[in-house]
């Protein structure tokens, strides 16, 4: 089983990114998964996450109105749409499948993440 996550790199403050995780070994719509980042030193946070019930999504206040979280069932995989980026959103990302999104924890399947930076 492999998450791959992918579309990071470098954007200047207010770009936009879209990140996807593409899954092999599982069926991601099976899942609820969460993007979540990581800064060397930090404990890693939530961004996002999507119900395998019914696609809600859901996301903390520090992105809201700005992460857009989507599945397309076809391709598992499963893209997080980033926009008015700060420089503050500098981290790794990745993905990984939750049991609730109500409580996001990463939990059995997760992958190595992709850089963003976001320049000021």
């Amino acid at each position: 089983v492999q998450l791959q996550a992918s579309g990071g790199g470098l954007v200047p403050s207010g770009g936009s990114l879209r990140l996807s995780c593409a899954a092999s070994g599982i069926t991601l719509k099976d899942y609820s998964v969460g993007w979540f980042r990581r800064v060397p030193g930090k404990q890693s946070e939530g961004v996002g996450c999507i119900s395998s019930k019914n696609d809600n999504t859901y996301y903390p206040d520090l992105v809201k109105g700005r992460f857009i979280i989507s599945r397309v069932n076809s391709e598992n995989t499963v893209y997080l749409q980033m926009n008015n980026l700060k420089p503050g959103d500098t981290a790794n990302y990745y993905c990984a499948t939750v049991i609730t999104c109500t409580v996001p924890v990463e939990y059995e399947y997760w992958g190595k993440g992709t850089l963003v930076t976001v320049s000021s």
